[in-house]
């Protein structure tokens, strides 16, 4: 696969996904948006019949959504936000319990020497911000998650938007983006990005129908591939 070498008057950045990447854990727990829809319910004083809740139920926004929110007589796009923002309001509660840890990412620090780094995940923004924080995750120039809504439901990868957007914060040109689904390798395809993924126990028998420019077993070997190994991918 051929790769973006940067010249002189080009920047290269390092984007990197957050959910099984930079933290342990492939994805938020499924109870927290159930959680989340017990309260969004609670503060519109909502009672529907399990049919109706079983149709809100989970994090798509889609049909099933829509005919449950139809229901009950309540706009669903609204409804859909104030789901969202009590799902990224338990996601950080839940990490305040301490139950997901970091991965090597101490290591990236000699990347950020050299090259400036993002995070760009699928996960709700305020969520991203307070494991930055939380964790002292200093090393990153911008970050970014999905916004809470339906804009941002369709804006999360495999769509590009945030990439791009990131990479124009960054006043890059070029640069890859770190992953470990499938549609991390798409979104960084899609944003004219190369795609490094990181195989782990959680997506060893995911099978890419767009194969990545790397592929690594860690981010200690990310490291060592670019600065050491002089692989030219950037």
């Amino acid at each position: 696969m051929t790769s973006n070498s940067p010249t002189d008057t080009e920047q290269a950045a390092i984007l990197f996904d957050m959910d099984g990447v930079l933290l342990t854990g492939r994805e938020t727990d499924g109870s927290v948006h159930d959680r989340a829809l017990e309260d969004a319910l609670a503060e519109r004083d909502l009672s529907p019949d399990p049919e109706t809740q079983s149709l809100l139920a989970g994090y798509e926004y889609n049909v099933d959504f829509v005919r449950g929110c139809r229901r009950l007589d309540i706009d669903p796009i609204s409804f859909y936000k104030l789901r969202d923002r009590n799902s990224a309001q338990q996601t950080i509660d839940y990490l305040v319990d301490g139950s997901r840890t970091l991965h090597d990412v101490d290591t990236l620090e000699k990347l950020a020497e050299q090259y400036p780094l993002g995070v760009v995940s699928n996960n709700y923004d305020d969520v991203v911000r307070f494991v930055m924080e939380h964790y002292d995750l200093d090393i990153f120039d911008h970050v970014c998650g999905r916004a809470p809504g339906v804009r941002g439901f369709y804006q999360r990868k495999p769509n590009p938007h945030y990439l791009l957007e990131s990479v124009t914060e960054l006043s890059a040109t070029n640069g890859l983006y770190v992953g470990d689904r499938e549609t991390d390798v798409l979104a960084a395809t899609r944003a004219g990005l190369n795609a490094v993924f990181v195989n782990r126990q959680h997506n060893e028998d995911e099978t890419l129908s767009t194969e990545p420019t790397m592929r690594v077993g860690s981010l200690p070997e990310l490291v060592e591939r670019l600065l050491h190994s002089r692989q030219s991918i950037l």
